[in-house]
């Protein structure tokens, strides 16, 4: 087993700039073929169905991403759990994590999918939603939960493999069920005439797909990340280490998606040409937040990885070199994004009222994107150290605290859509100073415990 984990990639030895650069640049194609797969169920049913279809369907992303966070943030600490494990070469706590981690992303996957039947009227109740839209975004809400299981399946996947360094086969798999999504998209759509339930359908269809393709990779693998059906069993001492992890980084999440639904809902008391000028500016805001996002994420293995080998030195140049090369991407994405506003926008809407709403937004959200890397590659540092607790709490504040207190003072008082805008890289702001302050000083408590892990390993070595 030490030859196998011997040849997998190896993140606490060698170069690093381009191991992060050949685990983030996979991962943020991966996040945007999804967006751009997810994209095409705006752009068809905004192209050949009507403004309703296109406002139900773009406005629902607040709903979905509140409830899945919490579990996707149950991935990142399998992630971060399975890194270090690899980083200490423990393989069979490593094969544990990964057959718990499976287990857990089908019980929570069963879980949200019954949830979403009883829960997605109501939350669109809440969110405002107009009575023209809130009939056709309940309909595509009940299909698009049903295919939760498979969503969740898919990102534990990912995050096992991640934790190893393959980035490559999750972007495979959503290569594939993305061909089969847009397919499917003009099938229902334009064919069949199925408007949202149509573009919901083809959702779930290219979801079981992309989990399918990574559990036959799981299965097939030869080394210690080996999924055997057979040995699906939860390790409570895992799968605590998983939650402490985990739900802080879900709860940040959700605090991200609480806020937003804070902002959505007055967005959708603005009428739906707004609504649907935010949905098609959303669509490039995604494609820029995925790449940075992605030098996060390799913060949170590298992190994990070194840190589990006792590497401090490593995970140090690792933040560093996340926030170099991840600022240099972000800084090329934003401006292109901002320089084509007007014609990007019109791939999504020929009204033109939508289209220069849209770029007003983009203008607010995209130019800050910058600030929003440091939240993420610095918050996922401490999650790749274990104190996942720390980015979760100042987010609580920073993001959903703030902007809910924006949106119910400052935009009350002149509520105006540029106004609303501004909650955006106001809050950014000041979350980004608190976690990267939070940063440094958890760093020095790192630096101690890892003395005290060397100090004991010699211990342990000289007795044997």
């Amino acid at each position: 087993m030490e030859e196998v984990l011997k040849k997998e990639k190896n993140l606490t030895e060698g170069s690093l700039w381009n191991k992060i650069l050949i685990f983030a640049i996979p991962l943020a194609l991966s996040s945007m073929l999804q967006q751009l797969f997810n994209s095409a169920d705006v752009a068809v049913v905004g192209r050949f169905a009507d403004k309703n279809a296109l406002a139900a369907v773009g406005s629902n992303g607040p709903i979905i991403n509140l409830m899945v966070n919490l579990f996707v943030g149950l991935s990142v600490g399998a992630n971060v759990v399975i890194s270090r494990y690899i980083g200490q070469q423990d393989h069979k706590q490593i094969e544990k994590a990964v057959h718990t981690s499976i287990l857990l992303a089908i019980v929570s996957g069963l879980f949200l999918a019954v949830l979403g039947l009883f829960i997605s009227r109501p939350m669109l109740q809440f969110m405002k939603s107009p009575s023209e839209t809130i009939d056709l975004a309940t309909t595509y809400l009940k299909i698009y939960f049903l295919g939760m299981p498979f969503e969740m399946l898919y990102n534990f996947s990912s995050a096992i493999l991640r934790s190893k360094g393959d980035t490559e086969r999750p972007l495979i798999s959503l290569l594939i069920s993305g061909v089969i999504n847009v397919a499917l998209n003009f099938v229902f759509v334009l064919g069949l005439k199925m408007s949202v339930s149509g573009v919901a359908i083809a959702t779930v269809i290219s979801e079981i797909v992309s989990s399918s393709l990574l559990l036959y990779f799981l299965t097939h693998e030869k080394g210690y990340l080996k999924l055997d059906f057979k040995k699906l069993a939860i390790d409570g001492r895992i799968l605590k280490e998983i939650a402490r992890i985990g739900i802080p980084s879900g709860l940040q999440g959700m605090v991200f998606s609480i806020s937003n639904i804070s902002i959505q809902s007055e967005i959708n008391d603005l009428g739906s040409v707004i609504m649907s000028a935010s949905a098609v500016a959303l669509n490039f805001e995604i494609f820029v937040y995925y790449l940075l996002n992605a030098f996060g994420q390799a913060s949170v293995t590298f992190t994990g990885q070194n840190y589990g080998a006792c590497k401090l030195d490593r995970c140090k140049k690792s933040v560093m070199l996340c926030m170099l090369l991840g600022g240099l991407a972000t800084i090329v994405m934003s401006s292109l994004v901002l320089i084509f506003a007007n014609p990007l926008s019109s791939l999504y809407s020929t009204d033109t009222e939508v289209i220069k709403l849209a770029v007003i937004r983009m203008k607010w959200v995209i130019s800050f994107e910058l600030v929003n890397l440091a939240i993420e590659v610095f918050s996922g540092s401490l999650r790749g150290y274990g104190y996942s607790l720390v980015p979760a709490m100042i987010s609580i504040f920073g993001i959903c605290g703030f902007r809910i207190l924006w949106v119910n003072t400052i935009y009350k008082s002149n509520p105006t859509f540029e106004r609303l805008l501004m909650a955006y890289p106001i809050s950014w702001l000041i979350t980004a100073t608190f976690i990267v302050a939070s940063y440094f000083i958890v760093k020095k408590h790192i630096k101690k415990e890892v003395q005290d892990e060397l100090s004991h390993r010699e211990i342990e070595l000289s007795n044997r």
